[in-house]
């Protein structure tokens, strides 16, 4: 399939054998929104570790993270991650004044966050604050049926109690779609989301490349090619904090969020203990096994999504954007496994070893301040509820005084 955009040095094929797109003009911003689970971790990576030897071909990654999460997140006027720190205004006016020091050179910036501008009003401000007519936008992106079980696992790690079939109804069936979590559709109805950038910076400054997972290295060479650079110089860079989870793992989390919510304890404890705490150093530590089981879409799932990304693509085409990739990915239906006896997922002693450690370092973090001895209730004359609860507090407590 063969889309045709502003001129026939911009008209890209899809496959293997496609041309490499044309560079971007020098000076351009190129704001790539995402969305997410489409590899923006990859070339977020692969930039901020080049990130020295691109200016020597006029390109500049100004930010001084890997992702400016927090600057995207306060442009967007999106709240922050489940008991993290809310992000301001300095924190994007920081980015915006790195990409302003690129003078002359390109500068790339990448956030997935910037698919969750919900309005025509907010995006036309991002664009007009990073450069206005300088700005290019770049879309990635990949199947439904590839983002939804990682979206799913990711909710979760934000404190989503709901088991995966059911949030897949109500993503799918339960009309309007847009609980428990509103922001899928705002991120992944991409003709939606590709119509709403088109809209402000007009088709022709538009990108949309379609992630074929088949080629580990298209991405990177697709970037490249805009950015003018030299093949090969974007690289992955290993991200074991990155790595989905498993089913069993993900279950484990949800049922600790069923108990956290429970007990009533706040979000700032969940955000240190739980997401930056058991999760991360259980990442970090636990490689998946080929013996893990996976998180598998019930099959009217995957044909509801085919369904889907097929009226996507027939959209994004009609747009006039340019897009690099075959379209017809994104209505693909992954091909079932040989049938096997569904298999219980249970967690590894090891991986909730090294997640209930993850708690304990996390929460040794925070200096312990002697009190005298309350005169109250035994521990053994208190119930386990409650102890949580009185744990979780005194913790929060013990956070906001450092």
């Amino acid at each position: 399939m063969e889309i045709d955009c502003t001129n026939d040095d911009d008209r890209v094929n899809g496959g293997p054998a496609g041309v490499a797109p044309a560079p971007l003009p020098a000076g351009t911003r190129l704001l790539h929104i995402g969305p997410h689970k489409t590899g923006t971790t990859s070339i977020q990576g692969a930039l901020f570790a080049a990130k020295d030897q691109l200016p020597s071909h006029g390109v500049v990654f100004p930010a001084s993270t890997r992702h400016p999460m927090e600057a995207a997140l306060a442009a967007c006027a999106r709240p922050a991650m489940m008991g993290d720190t809310a992000p301001t205004d300095k924190h994007w006016t920081r980015l915006l004044d790195q990409v302003a020091a690129a003078k002359t050179r390109t500068a790339v910036v990448s956030s997935e966050f910037f698919a969750d501008a919900e309005d025509g009003a907010t995006v036309r401000r991002i664009v007009e604050q990073l450069g206005g007519e300088r700005v290019h936008v770049l879309v990635t992106l990949r199947p439904l049926a590839r983002i939804m079980p990682s979206q799913w696992q990711q909710y979760v790690q934000n404190g989503l109690r709901m088991g995966y079939e059911d949030w897949l109804e109500h993503m799918l069936r339960k009309a309007p779609y847009e609980k428990p979590n509103p922001s899928f559709w705002r991120r992944h109805r991409h003709d939606r989301l590709v119509e709403r950038w088109a809209g402000v910076v007009g088709p022709e400054r538009v990108t949309v490349v379609v992630v074929d997972d088949a080629d580990r290295e298209g991405l990177m060479r697709t970037f490249e090619a805009l950015l003018g650079l030299p093949a090969g110089l974007l690289r992955p860079v290993p991200d074991a904090a990155n790595r989905s989870l498993t089913l069993a793992e993900t279950e484990m989390l949800r049922n600790l969020n069923m108990e956290f919510r429970g007990n009533g304890l706040p979000d700032e404890l969940y955000s240190k203990l739980v997401r930056n705490g058991a999760v991360m150093h259980m990442k970090n530590s636990c490689a998946p096994s080929p013996e893990d089981v996976k998180i598998a879409t019930p099959g009217w799932a995957l044909d509801a999504a085919a369904g889907i990304g097929a009226e996507m693509a027939g959209r994004i085409g009609a747009l006039g954007v340019r897009v690099i990739g075959d379209p017809d990915i994104l209505s693909a239906r992954p091909k079932p496994p040989p049938w096997e006896p569904p298999a219980e997922p249970r967690i590894a002693p090891e991986v909730a070893a090294q997640a209930l450690y993850g708690v304990l370092a996390a929460a040794a973090a925070v200096p312990v301040r002697h009190t005298a001895p309350a005169k109250a209730r035994t521990v053994h004359q208190t119930s386990s509820k409650e102890l949580v609860k009185v744990l979780g507090h005194r913790c929060l407590k013990k956070l906001r005084r450092h």
